[in-house]
């Protein structure tokens, strides 16, 4: 049955700035997994392998500093393994769609701040790949600012890329609400004096923003 959008949440002049991925995405399913290992043509005792290999360089390739193609050059080095031009190709589609997700829940909430008039932003490490799907898919209107750590060449959870944001915005460390799966990077926002919220589901979320707003 269709979902409805909980009552609106005004914070303002507060800004809540939310990550994406495990946040407003949902984590890449078994099955998106299982089908980038098949691809990679990893049999199913080295997928531990494959994973640290994947997050080994993921850092460069958010910051923007590491090509996609080089990217998964590492991760075949790593494994000892040698791809293709195609293959990467492949391999980046498949990588790439896994990412691309919503959680209903999670939107509900964003709504609820819409209906508020609070102010919302979107602050990602991604690689610059991501930013069209983060600017000009369906949720993008919900936001009035999108930052990719790809296109800054910074990533959470430096200081730098929220001093950006913050410039970007035009709004004190005290107007800060940060959301993000990782405690790093929420730890990072409080460092430069926002205030920050570890995401673990849409619920616990909407119930932090209501109390934020009493």
């Amino acid at each position: 049955m269709p979902a409805t959008n909980p009552a609106p949440i005004a914070l303002s002049p507060r800004v809540v700035v939310f990550d994406y991925g495990e946040v407003i995405s949902r984590s890449p399913s078994d099955e998106d997994r299982a089908a980038l290992l098949a691809r990679a043509g990893i049999a199913p005792d080295g997928a531990e392998a494959f994973w640290s290999a994947y997050w080994a360089h993921r850092d460069e390739l958010d910051r923007g500093t590491m090509p996609i193609a080089e990217y998964w050059s590492r991760v075949a080095d790593d494994l000892g393994l040698a791809w293709s031009d195609v293959d990467i190709h492949e391999l980046w589609a498949v990588d790439h769609r896994s990412w691309l997700s919503v959680d209903p829940d999670t939107l509900a909430v964003l709504h609820a701040l819409r209906a508020g008039g609070t102010r919302l932003a979107l602050l990602s490490n991604a690689g610059a790949d991501f930013g069209g799907w983060l600017r000009h898919g369906s949720f993008a209107p919900l936001f009035e600012a999108v930052f990719v750590s790809g296109e800054l060449k910074m990533v959470k959870p430096e200081a730098g890329i929220f001093a950006h944001v913050m410039h970007e915005l035009g709004i004190s460390p005290e107007q800060l609400l940060f959301v993000d799966n990782t405690s790093a990077n929420v730890a990072g926002a409080v460092a430069v004096g926002g205030t920050g919220h570890v995401f673990t589901d849409a619920a616990a979320l909407e119930s932090w923003l209501r109390e934020v707003a009493a």
